[in-house]
């Protein structure tokens, strides 16, 4: 299932419990849809990549930025870093769709300017020395500074089960730790089970994304800036406190915060 069609399951209850990515489920309960941020699991695995004379995120005014389609990841993250330095993202950038050739093709073949990507594909640019980082998210505040992905629930089935969503969290959880504690058998693992297609930039990955931060940052922090991110960027009509009333629970997380002591 791709991340588009992740935040409409969950609503819909065909999915019940999964790792995701805050903005789109910021949008989803400013939308109203039945969905529960329930966990920060990780920072840091986006990338937002230029060619020459782009080497900041206020050089992509005018610039051409690749999406194939709208409401994607890509068109989150990018309108909300756009709003954050003081750019129009509807009328400074210049969104390219392109529904069948992916946005990093057409960056590798330079018919845009900037790339936004996720693992495994800012791995793949570096190894081919293809553009350069504008943005780590690993690295770069405030980027760094906040949960990318979070487990996020259907609303009926965290309230009628909480048991079952607490083990949940408690399985990925430790498995953050695993990626931390042995990132080589965590790496083997990904491409034994066919979650990553490559060893090396499966195991470059949990080298360079902080999955040891989950028990210092506190969800909610993540939740009202991206909120905030979110209404600069004209994407979301809600204050952080309505986002944070209407459609979090972090019981299970400070629960386990205190169970599984690092």
């Amino acid at each position: 299932m791709t991340p588009a069609d992740l935040t409409p399951a969950l609503a819909r209850g065909e999915v019940d419990l999964a790792m995701h990515f805050s903005p789109p489920s910021i949008v989803a309960i400013d939308a109203g849809e039945p969905v529960t941020l329930l966990a920060g699991v990780h920072v840091g695995c986006f990338e937002l990549f230029g060619h020459d004379g782009i080497n900041s995120i206020r050089d992509l005014k005018g610039k051409t930025i690749g999406l194939q389609a709208w409401g994607l990841v890509p068109h989150y993250f990018v309108n909300v870093m756009a709003a954050y330095v003081g750019l129009d993202p509807a009328k400074d950038i210049n969104w390219v769709l392109s529904p069948k050739t992916s946005p990093m093709d057409l960056f590798v073949e330079k018919k845009i300017d900037a790339f936004f990507g996720t693992p495994p594909e800012p791995q793949e640019l570096r190894a081919r020395k293809i553009g350069h980082v504008i943005v780590n998210s690993s690295l770069d505040r405030p980027w760094s500074e906040y949960y990318c992905c979070m487990l996020t629930g259907n609303r009926s089935f965290v309230r009628r089960n909480p048991v079952a969503t607490k083990r949940v969290l408690r399985a990925i959880l430790k498995a953050t730790d695993f990626c931390v504690s042995d990132p080589v058998g965590a790496a083997r693992q990904m491409v034994e089970r066919g979650f990553a297609p490559r060893y090396d930039y499966a195991l470059q990955t949990l080298n360079e994304v902080p999955y040891n931060k989950w028990r210092e940052y506190n969800p909610e922090d993540t939740v009202r800036f991206y909120s905030l991110r979110l209404h600069e960027a004209r994407m979301i009509q809600s204050t952080p406190n309505k986002i944070i009333a209407d459609g979090t629970d972090w019981r299970f997380f400070h629960d386990l915060k205190r169970e599984l002591k690092g």
